[in-house]
């Protein structure tokens, strides 16, 4: 069975997530955001999603990730926290923005990519909720979408398997969101050599 595997890191917002990948017919599967990799039931995983999180990843005791998740092939979405755990882990640098953005900000789609392809137009009204934000994006990932403000909302590794986004597309005030989430649970995503 094809399932998406969502890595917790005690966002509010996970069990929504996995509501909104199971209402486009596919399987969500929640574990623990530190999950030792060898512990995870990664048969039929089509993808994996790491979750927000309350935590800022700079903090001491910030959730962590098994770095071999990022390696086993299938497509990785950050949503807010995971794109800052993600950009961290893979040598990207993430500071605070010194207030909290959020509510609604239009967010501009800079670069055609999978992760946006059934997005209509070039932009949309999205869903933040954070404090901080990619100050450096990681070696070889790119950004692919900012937020009316200039700060990156969304990045794509040059490899074509993860992304990161800084909003919320599981939450409804987030215009065109499963449109996102479609992108990555849907759409037949390259894999990994």
């Amino acid at each position: 069975m094809d399932k998406i595997l969502i890595l917790d890191f005690g966002s509010q917002s996970t069990q929504l997530i996995g509501r909104r990948v199971r209402q486009l017919g596919v399987y969500s599967e929640i574990v623990p955001g530190d999950l030792p990799f060898e512990r995870a039931d990664l048969e039929g995983v089509r993808g994996i999603i790491l979750s927000g999180s309350p935590a800022s990843v700079y903090e001491q005791g910030a959730p962590t990730v098994d770095p071999r998740f990022y390696g086993l092939g299938a497509p990785l979405l950050g949503i807010c926290y995971g794109l800052h755990r993600m950009a961290t882990d893979h040598g990207g640098r993430v500071a605070s923005l010194g207030h909290k953005e959020y509510g609604r900000a239009r967010v501009e789609v800079l670069a055609d990519d999978p992760l946006f392809a059934r997005v209509p137009g070039r932009s949309l009204v999205s869903w933040m909720s954070h404090g901080d934000t990619v100050a450096d994006a990681p070696r070889d990932f790119r950004v692919i979408a900012r937020s009316e403000g200039g700060l990156p909302a969304a990045f794509a590794a040059a490899d074509g398997r993860m992304w990161g986004v800084q909003f919320h597309p599981e939450a409804s005030h987030c215009e065109h969101g499963m449109a996102v989430l479609e992108g990555l649970v849907l759409d037949d995503v390259p894999e990994g050599d």
